[in-house]
Order: C-alpha cells, then structure tokens, then sequence
C-alpha cells in the first residue's frame, strides 16, 4: 500500500482537524468563520477527489474512450463554493454587527457583557 497514493485524502483529513480545531479552540469570531472556511474548503476537496477516476477521460464521448470521470461532484462543488461565500459574507456581516454592539469579536467578552447585563 502506498501511502502517497492517498495524498488527497491525507489533505483532507488534515485540513478538517485543522478547521475543526480553530473553531473549537478560538474565542475571536473571525477566526471561527476563518476555520469553517478551511473545514469546508476540505470537504470540497474531498468531493472532486472523489469525483476523478484514475485514467478516466474528460466526459465528452469521443473514439476510443471507454473510462469517463463523474463530472457531477465538480458541479456540485461550485454550487457549494457560491454557498459558502455567500454564507461567509453573511458570518461576517454578523461579525461587524457583533462589534458594533458589544465593542468586541472575543466570544469570552461579549459572554461576559451578556452576563453582567
């Protein structure tokens, strides 16, 4: 078994613990939407790794051709990349919203005005 046969995948999984990790980890709210980026940036890698087939031919028919890659993941892939921005400009428009009404994007103190109030 060759491990760097599965290089994608290793990607993958390192990109997710890495997102994963900076949304668990970090109080600042940008951070959080920074980590959900990269988590999702390694689920879309994980869809177009997915969607190759080794020695597959682009899917137009042609003479010759018997092996066609899954062109339905890197469709599905775009769609999500416009969710995701839009979604991400969403986060951050809550962020600035966030800021303007507690002088702050720390979870800790914006937990602690909400607290005291």
């Amino acid at each position: 078994m060759d491990v760097f046969s599965y290089f994608n995948y290793w990607v993958v999984v390192v990109l997710m613990m890495l997102g994963f990790f900076i949304v668990i980890a970090r109080g600042n709210l940008v951070k959080k939407l920074i980590g959900l980026n990269i988590f999702q940036t390694s689920v879309f890698i994980l869809y177009i790794s997915a969607g190759k087939v080794m020695g597959g031919a682009a899917p137009i028919l042609a003479d010759g051709v018997e092996l066609y890659s899954n062109p339905l993941p890197h469709v599905l892939i775009l769609t999500a990349i416009v969710v995701g921005i839009a979604t991400t400009s969403v986060g951050l428009a809550l962020v600035v919203r966030i800021h303007a009404a507690y002088g702050t994007v720390e979870e800790a103190d914006i937990l602690e005005q909400d607290a005291t109030c």
